[in-house]
């Protein structure tokens, strides 16, 4: 393969400055060793992005790299509007792997791809009170940045296309693949309140294999320092406090003066994280042997609820009337993410102009979970009951730390693919073989066992405190699961130019599942060149996303924290996450989940106002039937079925996976370029904005269960419809710049963070916010590069958290003096924070290329 000669053939269609440029094949090149570049969308390679029927934007390495961001899921929020990574805090494992997510919709309602073929999910499934709650989407921090050659984003639904989980678009990221050069580069930031600091290494290099092939390498290493933007810990944390008639406390502890008020951790997670990707291709006889490994290992410490000493059911009481740890402790949750995928496969051209593609691809996500900094109450608690040991002796003996438990998620993937040319028009067709394996490894007993109950629930003495590791408990063997699934998917794709300025495709995709049964899917797309300057492009489809491994098997009881319907602090309560097939479920009605069924409209223009200004608009429509949601935390009282079931699991709530939804969503995406000359240099303007609104228009419970007779209100909670229709912003707009004269660029971005409403016991909505990025680089040598910038310049913060909070209060000792007044430690909300709540970020960086 010469790529000199392919990169010769491809040009840049300006749906974007450096920020959406646009990587599209020369159709016009007549030379026939001249490769076609295929991006997503269409299987006709040689397409260009104007041609196709849905809108794909591509960005490139370079749009990437100027928003000085290090992450790939911060980048693509960065330049992408209809991309969201939303940021939460104390919220288990989803501080370590954050949702990403595509018009507003779930997480796994977006389908990701390496080189175009499916990248598997994440073993972490959302169970906390988060944007995506109840989904498993893909770790998109586990690709390194520096290895991306660019980033295909299909912005319409493509199950049709490419299979289960394309309901809101497709995600393709293409690895580099150059024969030659590389680069080094180091950078170094922290946040305007000095903490946060990040140091990011990356190298990478490409090897040419003989004359006919080629091997690019990237290694990146990434540090990255925990922040920290909690309140102060304002509610007494000793016995023996007494309310005065103004609502605040008098000490009633000597050690309430002196504790420490800085007690909770709430911002980002503590991260250190290695990745490696090789992306390698051979020629070999009539066609091309290819094929990558992506590989990364990501160690996260974030923070749970403080346990301090007059909290008696999560730090035991002793025989000598103090706690446990009299000083209080904050469990620490230790996530150890490693994640694998390699690929290989071999496509060949034929002298008709077909071709034949077969590939495997194995993908895995390894999650193992310790809590450390920790106690098992219940232990703690038996063993003055059950041993002679002094308190002392007791507190010397508990131990701190026990790991909690492990995910794994696997996905296999046997793809054949085959492309036939005619005359009149252009037909893919393939099948694809998957399979999916989920796995939940048992904790040590430590992490999950109640020392102070028998098998029945029973107590054992006089004092009952909490089972498992406080802040992250554990999962016991009876919960483990080791389930596998079949999938095997057939599709026709067809092409034609019907004239010289119509373009019609088609799509039709059959996918069996051993689990839920069968889907066929359809999809019609066409793009219409009225005159030169303007294309109008539609498309309508149905797709399907089925249950996921996650959905299907999780079966848990985790400590979550919900706000206490009588006001005051968030309460632990100890819910449990029943599987559908667990005895439980099936002794209660649940139904087995079925998969979600959608119907996709999308109409656009694309408009050429002068020779450097381009217009793109698109409009969507999706609906979505039967979305799969987990329901509200079901406690005592609602049914007698449910009271029985939930007595026998020792769970004081449980919430299952439920098809309980049907939800719309509506949005626009708009896109203008303007490219020109200004100032003795290069100016290149992108404006591009979108608009979405999701409403949950029918919530049902499920038929003939003990469910059937509860309200839908209290199945599916109005928390749960908010969390869906609300806690993104509805609204997005990028205006960037990229200014290039002599040595110097200079990337001066505009993002605005539309509205978006938290309810968490209240409802409260956060005012939009703007915020500024500026990179400046300067090319010191013909190799030697520097750059500093700052994301978020001004230091801009959403608006301060009024609902929801925790440990508010006012402390005052003997003589009337203040101790701590504080409206709680959550000062921004822990629920969901579009841009986060880190504030200013200032980096500087070099690059070495050779």
């Amino acid at each position: 393969m010469n790529h000199s000669k392919v990169s010769a053939a491809i040009i840049s269609i300006l749906l974007g400055s450096a920020t959406h440029s646009v990587i599209a094949a020369d159709e016009q090149v007549a030379d026939e060793n001249i490769e076609k570049i295929a991006i997503v969308g269409s299987r006709v390679a040689g397409r260009s992005a104007e041609d196709l029927p849905v809108p794909v934007d591509i960005l490139s390495a370079e749009a990437l790299a100027n928003t000085g961001q290090t992450e790939v899921g911060r980048m693509l929020q960065s330049i992408a509007p209809s991309f969201n990574f939303s940021s939460s805090a104390v919220s288990d494992g989803t501080d370590a792997l954050r949702p990403a997510t595509l018009r507003g919709l779930g997480p796994d309602q977006t389908l990701v791809l390496i080189n175009g073929k499916r990248r598997h999910q994440a073993s972490l499934i959302h169970i906390n009170t988060s944007v995506g709650r109840g989904t498993a989407g893909t770790d998109m921090n586990a690709i390194p940045a520096a290895a991306i050659k660019r980033i295909e984003v299909l912005r319409d639904g493509a199950a049709a296309q490419y299979g289960s989980d394309a309901i809101a678009g497709v995600i393709n990221i293409v690895l580099k693949d150059a024969s030659e050069g590389g680069k080094a580069a180091v950078s170094y930031g922290e946040y305007s309140e000095g903490d946060g600091e990040s140091v990011n290494v990356d190298l990478s290099k490409g090897f040419a294999l003989g004359d006919n092939g080629y091997l690019n390498t990237t290694l990146n290493i990434r540090d990255r320092s925990p922040t920290n933007r909690a309140g102060l810990h304002g509610s007494c944390q000793y016995s023996g406090c007494t309310e005065l008639s103004d609502g605040s406390y008098l000490a009633g502890d000597s050690r309430e003066v002196t504790a420490d008020r800085s007690t909770f951790r709430i911002g980002d997670a503590d991260s250190q994280q290695m990745g490696l990707a090789i992306n390698t291709g051979y020629e070999l006889g009539d066609g091309e042997l290819y094929g990558f490994i992506t590989y990364s290992s990501r160690d996260n410490e974030s923070a749970a609820f403080f346990r301090h000493n007059a909290n008696a059911g999560g730090n035991a009481q002793l025989q000598d009337g103090d706690a446990t740890i009299p000083e209080g402790f904050l469990p620490k949750i230790n996530t150890e993410i490693k994640d694998i995928s390699y690929n290989f496969g071999y496509k060949t051209e034929f002298d008709n102009d077909s071709s034949l593609d077969l590939s495997y691809t194995y993908g895995k996500n390894n999650i193992d979970y310790t809590t450390s900094n920790t106690i098992n109450s219940s232990y703690a608690n038996s063993l003055q009951y059950t041993s002679t040991l002094s308190a002392d002796e007791i507190r010397a003996s508990v131990p701190r730390d026990a790991f909690a438990y492990g995910l794994e998620l696997s996905l296999q993937t046997i793809n054949l693919d085959f492309t036939q040319d005619f005359d009149l028009f252009s037909l893919a067709m393939g099948t694809e073989i998957r399979t999916d394996e989920f796995k939940v490894l048992a904790g040590e007993e430590y992490s999950y066992r109640d020392y102070d109950t028998d098998e029945l629930g029973n107590s054992l003495f006089a004092t009952d405190r909490s089972a498992g590791t406080q802040g992250f408990g554990g999962t016991a063997p009876m919960q483990s699961v080791d389930e596998s699934r079949s999938v095997i998917s057939f599709y026709l794709d067809v092409e034609t130019e019907i004239t010289e300025d119509l373009i019609v495709s088609g799509a039709l995709r059959y996918d069996d599942y051993d689990g839920f049964g069968d889907s066929t899917n359809f999809k019609l797309a066409g793009n219409w060149a009225i005159t030169e300057d303007i294309a109008i492009r539609g498309a309508m489809s149905t797709g399907f996303r089925a249950p996921s491994m996650q959905q299907l098997y999780t079966d848990n009881i985790s400590t979550q924290f919900i706000s206490d319907p009588n006001g005051g602090d968030q309460i632990a309560v100890q819910i449990g996450t029943f599987r559908n097939d667990s005895d439980l479920a099936k002794a209660i009605g649940i139904p087995e989940l079925k998969e979600e069924k959608s119907k996709n409209y999308s109409l656009g223009s694309i408009i050429h106002l002068t020779d450097d200004i381009t217009l793109t608009l698109d409009l969507y429509s999706i609906e979505i039937d039967d979305r799969i949601v987990l329901s509200n935390s079901l406690g005592q009282g609602l049914s007698s079925a449910l009271d029985n079931a939930l007595t026998a699991s020792g769970a004081g709530a449980g919430q299952f996976f439920l098809n309980g939804a049907d939800t719309e969503t509506k949005g626009a995406d708009i896109i203008a370029t303007w490219n020109t000359d200004a100032f003795g240099g290069d100016l290149d303007l992108t404006f591009a904005a979108n608009f979405t609104e999701t409403d949950v228009v029918d919530t049902f419970t499920p038929p003939n269960s003990a469910l059937g007779s509860i309200s839908p209100d209290l199945i599916f909670s109005e928390q749960a419809i908010s969390i869906i229709e609300e806690w993104q912003p509805q609204d997005r707009i990028n205006l960037s710049a990229l200014y290039t004269i002599g040595d110097v660029k200079v990337n001066l971005a505009f993002n605005r963070f539309g509205e978006y409403t938290v309810l968490d016991g209240e409802r409260q909505t956060y005012s939009a916010e703007i915020l500024t990025d500026l990179r400046i680089n300067y090319q010191a040598t013909e190799h030697l590069s520097f750059n500093i910038g700052a994301n978020n310049l001004f230091d801009v913060y959403p608006d301060k958290n009024e609902i929801g909070n925790s440990r508010s209060g006012t402390i005052v000792d003997g003589n009337g003096n203040t101790i701590v007044s504080s409206t709680g430690v959550f000062t921004y909300s822990r629920r969901s924070a579009p841009f986060g709540f880190n504030g200013a970020y200032y980096y500087l960086g070099a690059e070495y290329t050779f």
